[in-house]
């Protein structure tokens, strides 16, 4: 075994595999560093033992095959019979766990008996956070918007309604990859997850409550990745809520941890920003198209693009209630007008996964408008100018799939009246998936090409985001 300190990491090599008692040296050598993440590197062998595929790729995807096995235990002096031979040693040492594991149990039971008298007050939160129940109140302070026409960007509402929560939800924790002045996902005065008396740069109380184990702000770093491999750890060991956020268009390179969470029944909340082709000039490379595909496609990912500040108020006490899945909460980077609820449906329809916003004025539709995220309010533009020539449309603000599809057919029937065959969805993204909602005489307004760098009203016009635009595509299917 070698050691050797390679700047802020303390690392260790072992040069032979097999050596169990070096491992466990290493092992304890890692325990006992205090100021250093360690990674212990142990090289193996593919196949060992197997005198013909020892180190090869035929031991990789296959069995070794009959033969092969008992050649193995040959080289290897292992017993031929019987076919699986457990030894005796290895079978008491593993029924040793049993009573180990006991008494474990009980020792900690004891503790945590001992700690609840000491402590009834803590020990109750404690027990409650243990068991994911949601405090009372958790969510009495979560704003409502007023109506607002320029309103404001739904990654701004949402950093909002994060830190109403985050005071009454000691569980919630999480941060972003080196994104928090962009995603507004920092919990303010909450400290940063850091050893204590840190400093780098000038970083030191940016979100306020300065450095320590008790913060609750995570600084992943520029690695979507191992981010999502994080929250996936902390979530599998309980007692945490854990979120990460970062622009849309980087969710691909957090693929493989957001489908083991969805695999895994893991409550991880993605906050996804910079959601469409209108975040403007940084071009193609960062505007998302297929991603909103991508992560529907995903099962048991519960993906949510609201439409407004009271939607994205809404997704956030969806995503905190839903216990047994992954939510991924997808908000602007723009502005978008704060819809007056005195004149629309009430927000809390997002919970239904799709709603009626705004019913045809005559109250049978000719026409069926749905639209998600930022394309909601121009719907809602349509359906007046609509108005103006004689045509009656129903505004539908569908902003999840999943919680849509989840609700019993005689209210999906009741938003998407199957008798009413003109259909148009209108969102700024892949239109793949769209067709099962607007049927074979319906239509969809999407991209189907990557974005362009130009500003993000631009973009928008010139893919045909547009009123004018939309209500031609409305009209020629009514003809």
């Amino acid at each position: 075994m070698t050691f050797s300190p390679c700047g802020r990491w303390h690392t260790q090599c072992l040069d032979d595999g097999n050596d169990l008692i070096a491992l466990d040296n290493a092992l304890c050598d890692a325990q006992g560093e205090t100021e250093r993440p360690s990674l212990i590197l142990v090289r193996t062998h593919i196949g060992y033992g197997s005198p013909h595929k020892h180190d090869t790729f035929a031991a990789h995807g296959s069995p070794l095959g009959e033969e092969e096995v008992r050649l193995a235990k040959l080289n290897l002096g292992w017993p031929l019979e019987p076919t699986f031979y457990v030894p005796d040693e290895v079978l008491t040492h593993c029924r040793q766990a049993v009573a180990q594991g006991e008494q474990a149990e009980k020792e900690w039971q004891e503790t945590l008996s001992g700690y609840a008298k000491a402590y009834p007050t803590l020990a109750d939160e404690f027990q409650q956070v243990r068991d994911a129940v949601l405090p009372v109140g958790w969510d009495a302070e979560i704003p409502t918007f007023p109506a607002d026409a320029k309103g404001m960007a739904t990654r701004v509402a949402g950093g909002k309604v994060m830190n109403a929560i985050a005071p009454h939800l000691a569980q919630l924790l999480g941060g972003s990859a080196d994104l928090n002045p962009s995603t507004y996902t920092a919990l303010e005065g909450l400290g940063e997850f850091k050893p204590p008396n840190t400093l780098v740069g000038d970083m030191q109380g940016a979100v306020g409550g300065g450095w320590g184990y008790t913060g609750r702000n995570f600084a992943f770093g520029v690695r979507e990745h191992g981010m999502g491999a994080i929250l996936n750890g902390m979530a599998a060991h309980g007692g945490t809520l854990p979120f990460g956020a970062t622009f849309l268009i980087f969710s691909d390179y957090m693929r493989p941890p957001m489908r083991l969470a969805a695999l895994s029944d893991l409550h991880v909340i993605y906050v996804f920003t910079h959601d469409s082709i209108e975040l403007g000039e940084d071009g193609p490379t960062h505007q998302p198209v297929e991603q909103l595909a991508n992560l529907r496609a995903v099962p048991r990912l519960l993906v949510i693009r609201p439409a407004d500040a009271n939607e994205t108020a809404v997704a956030w006490r969806v995503a905190i209630e839903t216990r047994e899945h992954p939510v991924a909460l997808v908000l602007t980077r723009q502005h978008v007008p704060t819809l007056d609820r005195t004149q629309f449906a009430s927000a809390d329809g997002l919970r239904h996964g799709a709603y009626v916003l705004a019913e045809a004025s005559g109250g049978q539709p000719d026409l069926l408008l749905i639209a998600t995220g930022s394309e909601v309010s121009l719907v809602v533009a349509v359906q007046q100018q609509l108005l103006a020539q004689q045509v009656q449309a129903r505004v539908i603000s569908m902003p999840s799939w999943e919680l849509f599809d989840a609700q019993p057919q005689e209210y999906r029937e009741a938003v998407l009246p199957p008798g009413v065959r003109a259909r148009l969805a209108v969102e700024a993204g892949s239109p793949q998936g769209w067709h099962r909602y607007v049927g074979d005489h319906g239509d969809v307004l999407g991209i189907e090409e990557f974005g362009a760098s130009a500003p993000g009203d631009v973009v928008m016009r010139e893919y045909g985001f547009t009123v004018d635009n939309v209500c031609r595509r409305a009209l020629a299917l009514l003809r």
